[in-house]
């Protein structure tokens, strides 16, 4: 009960201190009686570009959301080179995954002559290590040829 007082204290005062300053610029170079003194030295056309929505081209629209594409990591659960059973292979395995982890983005792919699934969109390594750990604890039989790669991600955009 506590930790959530505390939470809900934090929540109403920082976003108090947010909503009072134009920009994270003006919150840090604020006077606070008690604290240090922060000086920003930049150039005008960066302080104007501060908060506004990145404009890319590696914006990615689909089922009417966008997603930024960024380097990251996916894990992959299955390649197969087998022309009569890896594609479904992949896909059997697809939705038995997504069966268990209906929220993690499952992709299966072919690129001649090897079909893949490949799970989630992750940041960092250690959050797809975290997974793969979840995934190998629910199927232990894709251990073997469970293993985290570096791809282009989707990161969903508000």
């Amino acid at each position: 009960m506590k930790r959530y007082v505390f939470i809900l204290g934090l929540l109403c005062c920082g976003g108090s201190m947010l909503t009072a300053q134009d920009s994270i610029v003006d919150a840090l170079t604020r006077n606070v009686p008690g604290r240090g003194t922060v000086t920003i030295h930049q150039s005008p056309a960066i302080r104007q570009m501060i908060g506004r929505p990145v404009a890319s081209d590696r914006i990615e629209e689909a089922n009417g959301r966008k997603f930024l594409l960024s380097a990251g990591y996916r894990i992959q659960i299955f390649s197969g080179n087998d022309q009569r059973s890896s594609k479904g292979e992949a896909f059997g395995k697809e939705q038995q995954i997504k069966n268990q982890f209906s929220d993690v983005p499952t992709y299966v792919s072919y690129t001649a002559p090897f079909w893949r699934l490949r799970v989630g969109d992750y940041v960092s390594y250690e959050e797809a290590y975290r997974m793969m750990q979840k995934l190998v604890g629910a199927f232990p039989s894709f251990r073997k040829e469970m293993f985290i790669t570096k791809e282009e991600i989707r990161i969903p955009v508000r």
